[in-house]
C-alpha cells in the first residue's frame, strides 16, 4: 500500500493527499490498489481544495470536491470501460481527458505538466492490457450469442442429423462465423479442411 509520502513524490499538496487518500481507500474493492493521486494546481490561491484524479490497478477516479471542500464528489470509471485517455499540455499544466468505450467525455484542467504525464504513462499501459481484456470478451460475448460454440453432428431427429451432416451447410455456418469475427481464419482454415475430407 502507497504511503502519503509515496503519493507526494511530485509535488502534490500532502495535506490534500491526507484528506483524499482515506476516502480512496475506503472505496477500493478487494485487491484493488491505489497506483497514483495527481492534484490539480492551486492557481493564485483560488482553489481551497483542489481536484484530483486517482488511478488505481482497477478503475480511473475523478475527484471533485463540493461545498468549498466539505465534500466531496467521485465520479469513476473501470479500465474495462475506458477507451482513451488523452493529456494536452499547455505553458504551465495539462488537461487530461478519460473518453469511455459508450463515448463519455471527463477531462480535468490544470494537472501539473509531470502528474499528467505519469498518469498519462500509467494509463496507457492500463489501456493495452485491458483492450486485449476487452477483446476477448466481445468473442466470448459473440461465441454466447452463436450458441456457446459450434455443435456438428446433434442427432436429435433424423431431418436436424441430416441438415447438420451436410458438409455444404457446416461450411456456410464456419463462414459466417468467421465473417463476425468469432473464428479465426486460422479455425476456419482447420475446420474447413477437416469438413472437406469427410467428403
Amino acid at each position: 500500500m502507497l504511503s502519503i509520502k509515496d503519493l507526494t513524490s511530485e509535488e502534490q499538496d500532502p495535506k490534500v493527499i491526507e484528506k483524499v487518500l482515506p476516502k480512496v481507500q475506503s472505496f477500493c474493492t478487494s485487491n484493488e490498489e491505489i497506483q497514483y493521486i495527481a492534484v490539480q494546481k492551486n492557481k493564485l490561491g483560488l482553489n481551497f481544495s483542489p481536484d484530483c484524479i486517482a488511478l488505481t490497478n482497477k478503475r480511473v477516479i475523478m475527484i471533485r470536491p463540493k461545498s468549498f471542500g466539505l465534500s466531496l464528489d467521485f465520479k469513476d470509471y473501470s479500465w474495462l470501460n475506458v477507451a482513451d485517455v488523452h493529456m494536452k499540455e499547455g505553458v504551465f499544466s495539462a488537461t487530461i481527458t478519460v473518453k469511455t468505450t459508450s463515448g463519455i467525455l471527463d477531462c480535468m484542467e490544470d494537472i501539473p505538466k509531470t502528474q499528467a504525464r505519469t498518469l498519462y504513462r500509467f494509463a496507457q499501459e492500463m489501456e493495452e492490457t485491458k483492450k486485449e481484456e476487452r477483446r476477448q470478451r466481445e468473442l466470448e460475448d459473440k461465441r454466447a450469442v452463436a450458441g456457446g460454440g459450434i455443435v456438428i453432428n446433434t442427432p436429435s431427429s433424423s431431418s436436424a442429423s441430416q441438415t447438420t451432416d451436410d458438409p455444404i451447410t457446416k461450411l456456410q455456418k464456419m463462414k459466417t462465423l468467421l465473417d463476425s469475427g468469432i473464428l479465426s481464419q486460422e479455425e476456419f482454415d482447420a475446420k474447413k479442411a477437416e469438413i472437406l475430407a469427410t467428403m
